[in-house]
């Protein structure tokens, strides 16, 4: 239920404060990040209309805080705030990709892994940004950013477009938007690389090429003896062949 009220004492610094119901009562505790609308700073004395909730030791405190001014009716939901044709543009650009993969397995291009691979890192990674979501409402331990960027890089980026867009999480923070496509864009690449047959096969020539030169290469350890032999060693210091000299 919505109720409204006033910011009666805020610490901008510290980013939280404190407001007073309209109605009376005790004041009821309100962080920033419990603003919808985060282009605005709150300041004391100015109207507020929240839905109340409590922390974890049974306090009040205020959630999806709309400042005066932000657009309030009965079709909003704070606690949803995905745009339906995003999440929609999301899930395409999931499916179109992991459908290209698909195909390339089909065609023998690559192994059926890749595309096992790529579908379980997207459900594992959409089951973090869940949970990172989870703990940033309840002011938990937070997943950091360098692994969802690490996820993502790996494969895992379909899943972390979808959560993006469905959880309305990280999906306009900037730097991390940018930091993301680049881990997509390179993870493509890596892709498209490994889909190129004849520079997968010079690259594994050179190395069976380099093996069978280490292997072949035979280092002799010429002696001549006092007698008149010479013993002739392979490159593992065994003995192979001896020869007796003429005189």
């Amino acid at each position: 239920m919505w109720i409204k009220g006033k910011i009666t004492t805020w610490n901008d610094e510290k980013g939280f404060g404190f407001i007073t119901p309209s109605t009376g009562g005790k004041r009821v505790f309100v962080h920033i990040s419990s603003f919808s609308n985060r282009n605005w700073r709150p300041t004391e004395n100015q109207s507020v209309t929240y839905i109340l909730s409590a922390d974890s030791k049974g306090r009040p405190r205020a959630i999806h805080a709309l400042l005066e001014g932000d657009r309030v009716d009965k079709k909003y939901s704070p606690q949803s705030t995905e745009k339906p044709y995003k999440v929609i543009l999301a899930i395409i650009c999931s499916t179109c990709f992991l459908t290209i993969v698909a195909l390339t397995v089909i065609s023998g291009k690559t192994s059926p892994f890749i595309l096992f691979f790529y579908i379980f890192i997207s459900l594992f990674t959409f089951v973090i940004y869940a949970m990172d979501k989870s703990a940033a409402r309840e002011k938990k331990w937070r997943t950091s950013e360098k692994t969802l960027h690490t996820l993502s890089m790996f494969g895992g980026w379909p899943g972390a477009l979808i959560a993006q867009q469905k959880l309305n999480h990280k999906s306009r923070k900037q730097p991390f938007q940018l930091i993301f496509w680049a881990t997509v864009l390179l993870n493509c690449c890596i892709f498209v690389y490994l889909l190129q047959p004849k520079k997968a096969i010079s690259i594994q020539k050179v190395f069976t090429q380099l093996s069978q030169n280490t292997k072949s290469t035979k280092l002799t350890k010429t002696h001549r003896p006092k007698y008149g032999k010479i013993s002739i060693y392979n490159s593992k210091g065994e003995k192979v062949r001896t020869i007796e000299l003429e005189n």
